[in-house]
Formats: structure tokens, sequence, C-alpha cells
């Protein structure tokens, strides 16, 4: 049996919480400090997992100062606040789980990078979509052989119209100067999978797309600043009336989304939030900047491409994704694959077991693949546990930056094998 991988959660919010409980669920983690400025979270996940009272901490800072306190930190801050932490306690010889994006700049992910490296400390990126049983039945039909070389791939995010207007238009991720591209803080899991599949780095990438409806001029006739006082707000297709109380009567939907919007899940507690935060506001005056719909097209050593399309104008569900080899053809929804064998004509569907592919449903079992596979990687101290490094991750990082190089500057960035821009 293996030994219990102890942890300290660094960011405790929805993410950070959420890998927390799959450690402990599987019973090869547990969590032994945590460091959150939010009062309420702090105490809150000090209650819930055990904590004792000289290991809460109001900042990550102060948990460094303490000295090496477990085997491995859940580094789960807001994005801007990556860097410091993951390399001050790489430093201290954390292993470390750390929430996508690494960081918003190149020069602050290669900092993480390198500190893992002097380190020889393990660092997980949470690309969690490598982690699926999905994933896995692909890769396993890639490896046999069973399409050939892999010429070609067409891949769709649909985000959904109301995460949308949820996470990038009203929440945290709605600005690029405060948090970054919409490519960096959704769609690098994406980007990531699509290499993990190729198996190697584009060598190059073009990008074109924008945020062309939740704009001031879109506004309809009569609408308000909330929705709480909105004329049209019931033909709103991003009511946040609608969202949220809809969310309050689904108890399975009290996590995430509506954990973000209140801590308290009454209909009291959600009007007020709605009245006085920034998911009551209207999304065609809410400030927001990052992109709504962009294309990547990428191009890899071997000849083979990809074209990968994340969309707000869709459902929230399963990415989908044809692929296409010498020898066959794939076609999946994230829960099942249809294949066609050229040499016969014949036809198979391969599938696994339906899983809710949002962050309240775990991304099918990527949330909960991940945190097994980097605890069972901490407790053997062997990283190829893991499905990819920081040196990996950092790599397929900059794939993201260069294509969004590329769609602001509207020209084709060439890369290094190690994702760096020619």
């Amino acid at each position: 049996m293996r030994p219990v991988v102890t942890l300290a959660l660094v960011g405790a919010g929805l993410r950070g919480r959420t890998y927390a409980r799959h450690a402990v669920a599987a019973g090869a983690g547990r969590v032994v400090a945590v460091a959150e400025p939010d009062p309420r979270r702090r105490e809150a996940v000090a209650a819930e997992f055990g904590i004792a009272a000289d290991r809460v901490f109001a900042d990550w800072s102060q948990l460094a100062g303490a000295g090496r306190l477990a085997d491995a930190a859940v580094v789960a801050t807001q994005d801007r606040l990556h860097r410091d932490p993951a390399v001050r306690l790489a430093d201290l010889g954390y292993h470390l789980l750390l929430e996508k994006p690494m960081a918003p700049t190149e020069a602050e992910a290669a900092d993480i990078a390198a500190a893992a490296l002097r380190n020889g400390v393990i660092v997980a990126v949470c690309h969690v979509l490598r982690y699926t049983p999905y994933t896995r039945l692909l890769r396993r039909v890639l490896d046999e052989g069973r399409i050939g070389r892999l010429v070609n791939v067409q891949h769709l995010e649909p985000v959904g119209w109301w995460h949308q207007a949820h996470s990038f238009v009203r929440g945290n991720w709605s600005s690029t100067e405060e948090s970054g591209p919409m490519l960096l803080t959704k769609s690098c899991h994406d980007i990531d999978w699509l290499v993990h599949l190729f198996g190697a780095i584009p060598e190059r990438v073009s990008s074109f797309g924008g945020l062309t409806h939740f704009r001031a001029e879109h506004r309809p006739e009569g609408a308000a600043e909330r929705c709480l006082d909105c004329r049209v707000e019931a033909a709103c297709p991003y009511s946040a009336k609608r969202l949220y109380l809809a969310a309050l009567a689904d108890p399975a939907r009290h996590f995430w989304p509506l954990g973000a919007v209140t801590e308290e899940a009454t209909g009291p507690a959600v009007l007020h939030a709605l009245r006085t935060g920034p998911y009551g506001r209207c999304v065609y005056g809410a400030g927001n900047d990052v992109v709504d719909h962009q294309e990547v097209s990428m191009a890899f050593p071997d000849g083979a491409t990809c074209s990968f399309t994340m969309s707000a104008f869709t459902p929230a569900e399963h990415r989908r994704t044809r692929l296409m080899g010498t020898h066959g053809y794939l076609d999946g929804d994230g829960v099942r694959l249809r294949y066609v064998d050229f040499r016969t004509g014949a036809e198979e569907v391969l599938e696994v077991a339906a899983g809710d592919p949002s962050a309240a449903g775990g991304h099918a079992g990527g949330d909960r693949g991940l945190t097994e596979a980097f605890l069972a990687a901490v407790a053997a101290g062997d990283p190829a546990l893991i499905s990819s490094d920081a040196a990996q991750s950092l790599a397929t990082h900059r794939v993201v930056w260069a294509a969004e190089r590329a769609r602001l500057e509207g020209r084709v960035v060439h890369l290094r094998p190690d994702g760096a821009a020619d």
C-alpha cells in the first residue's frame, strides 16, 4: 500500500477544494495545511479537513515561512498569483499540483518550470483532459495504429452560452489584463490535449477570432445595468436571474456555478449577490474584453494539420473531435468514438461511461484521474506516472501564446520543438 501524501492547499476556491476533496476521497491524500485570504473559505476548509489551527494561514507567504509542512501543495490561487507561490514552494521541496494556466506570461511559466527542474520536484499542471477515461480510450486506439498515421484533426470546444456569460463575461476570467486571453484561461486545456494526441509541438500556428457579441452596441433596447431591474430580462438568453435561480433549485449546481456567486445557497442570498455583485450585471455592459469565439490552425513537422474552434455560442457539453488518418477515421463526442476502418469499410462504436464534462461534474473524470495520478507519482517518487511535466506544459502553453500573438498580429508564427517562437 502506498503511503498517504500530505497536502498543503494554497487557494481554497472552487478548483482547490475540488482537488483536495478528490485526494481525500481516494484515500491517497490528507490535507494538513491551508493558505486562503478569504476568512470564510479558510475556516470552512480548516473545519472540513480537520486542519490544526497552527497550520491555517491567511497568505501563501505565511505558509512558506513555516517551512515544508507537507509532501505536496495544491496551488489554486488566481491565475496571476501562480508564479511566486509555485516557485517558493518548489524551492522548499514541495511537489506541486498547479491549476492551469501555469501563469499568465511565458516568463513566469518558465520560472516555474526552472524551479521544478533545479529542485527535482514533480509538477503536474492541471490539464485534466489528459486524464479522462475517454482520452485514455482515444490514445489507445491511436497507439494501436488503427487509423494509421494521424493526418488531420478538427476539434471543437463548445464553451456554452451560459458558461461564457458566467465565467468570461461577468466572472473572474472576463478581462485579459486581470486574468489572460480566453485561449489561455479556458482553451490551454484543448491546445495541450491536441499536442498530446499528435505527440509533437506544431511548427506553425495561425489564429482568427474576437469579441463579437458581448458588447455595448448589442444591448437590447430597454435593457438595464442589472438583470434584476431589466424589463427585457425574460427574453434574454443570458439572464443572470434565470441562470442562478435555476441553479439554486438544483443541488448538483450549488458548488458550481452557484458557489462562485454566493457561499449561501438560498433565494435571498442569490438575489442579494445579483443586486450587489458582478454576476448580476448585464452581459452587454460588464466591461469584459476576452474573445467569444476563436479559430486556431496548426501545422506539425510531419505535415499533419489541426484546426481548433472555441465558441461561446453552443450548449455547454463535451468537446467534439474528428481524427483523420491514413487507414481510418474517428469521430468522438467525449463519450464514444465512431471508428471507420478504410481497409474493410467496417464501422465500430467504442465508448466509455458518460460523465459530466463541466467543472461541477469533475470534467468527466479528469479531475479525479489527474489527482490520483499526481498522488501516485508523489508517493512512488515516479514522475512518469503523470502525463506531462512542467517543461512539457510550458511547451504547450507556448503554443497558446504563439496562437494569440498570431491572432493579434495577423500572421503565421513559427515555433521550435520546445514551443518557443522563432
